[in-house]
């Protein structure tokens, strides 16, 4: 290793390379599912399967209550924001209310699409 005649430079030294030993056992443990056994690709693809069923499910629901809820008493009527009258004439305004409906549709959107682009990989 050579040093710097400036000492002031602003490179950043080169960290030390890791033994061979240690970059083996790193890739052992970043090795694609694929090569597991079958037994557990099954599971592997059923755990997939449900993760995505609840992605679409929260996605819908808090997109639902995102549209739905701005809209009711409610929302301006709850007890957080009675000790902040200026945040509930924020909450209360016309322009934030569709604004988080907006998000709302927004939620909706990315979640169908979620489940409609949804495509499981064949083992090889």
């Amino acid at each position: 290793m050579t040093t710097s005649p400036n000492p002031l430079s602003t490179r950043p030294a080169k960290p030390p390379e890791p033994p061979a030993a240690q970059q083996q056992a790193d890739t052992a443990v970043l090795d694609s599912p694929q090569q597991s056994t079958g037994r557990h690709s099954g599971l592997q693809l059923w755990l997939h399967r449900v993760s995505v069923f609840l992605f679409v499910l929260v996605s819908a629901v808090a997109g639902v209550l995102l549209i739905i809820l701005p809209w009711t008493p409610e929302w301006t009527d709850n007890y957080l924001l009675l000790s902040y009258p200026s945040l509930r004439t924020l909450v209360a305004n016309g322009f934030f209310r569709g604004l988080c409906s907006g998000l709302g549709l927004l939620d909706i959107w990315i979640g169908f699409w979620e489940a409609l682009h949804y495509h499981e990989h064949k083992a090889s």
